[in-house]
């Protein structure tokens, strides 16, 4: 695959839930039609020519190199890493990609340093070998195959996703899910609950609202429908047991 070079690495983020992160790839062949935020971003400051452009991923080959240099002045100022922020560490069929997020993963995990991890991909059974501080996510926006066709084109079917994140966390890791962005009724019809009991086992669930969407602000009833998830929401991992984070901007009280 193609690769690029980069003069530094880890950056402090300004994400919400978010410490420092990485991003060791430049683009992603999962192809996200939401809009995809990252790619938009790097479009705009023309790093990405197009959306085709975009489904090209760059590795950053000198990653491990700027990871050695880096983590010695950084590592009493960082709480964790997050893979990552604007690609995907664990790209579906992207062997030298998830290599080298492995790596990066176990080499930041040697300095004491946590990560957290989210990915459309497979998360491999591997990463139960490192830190048990780690925390292994998934993004589940839905169960529906069609719909994952239609707007996560290049992503791992969302059984293969929930199922490499089970078995995490039946080798006891921190699991997580962000289900977000959430589409409205008017781009798909489905039970939120499905989605909830399909993840019932892990730790943590993060959920927002789509944003950047015609769709979604079209929808006459987003405000209503984006309060009414989160409360269900709640009241599913109050009663599960399950730590529960809403985003920022997703409740209209």
């Amino acid at each position: 695959m193609k690769s690029i070079m980069r003069k530094s690495m880890l950056y402090k983020t300004g994400v919400e839930y978010g410490d420092y992160t990485m991003n060791h790839v430049l683009g992603c062949a999962h192809g996200c039609k939401y809009p995809c935020y990252a790619f938009m971003l790097k479009k705009r400051f023309g790093q990405i020519k197009s959306y085709e452009d975009w489904l090209e991923p760059r590795i950053v080959s000198n990653t491990l190199e700027l990871l050695r240099r880096e983590i010695p002045r950084l590592k009493n100022k960082i709480n964790s890493v997050q893979l990552c922020f604007t690609t995907d560490p664990f790209m579906y069929g992207y062997d030298e990609i998830i290599e080298m997020s492995f790596a990066s993963i176990k080499l930041l995990n040697e300095f004491g340093i946590k990560c957290t991890v989210l990915t459309k991909g497979i998360l491999p059974e591997q990463l139960a070998g490192l830190s048990p501080k780690n925390e292994y996510g998934i993004t589940l926006v839905s169960i529906d195959e069609t719909f994952r066709r239609q707007i996560e084109p290049g992503s791992a079917p969302y059984g293969e996703r929930i199922a490499a994140l089970k078995l995490l966390h039946d080798r006891n890791c921190k699991t997580w899910v962000s289900i977000e962005p959430y589409p409205t009724p008017n781009i798909i019809q489905q039970d939120i609950f499905e989605i909830l009991h399909a993840i019932e086992f892990v730790d943590r669930i993060v959920f927002g609202r789509t944003n950047y969407s015609r769709n979604v602000s079209s929808y006459q009833h987003h405000k209503d429908f984006y309060n009414e998830c989160a409360m269900m929401i709640r009241d599913f991992c109050k009663e599960h047991g399950i730590d529960c984070y809403i985003k920022r901007g997703t409740l209209n009280l």
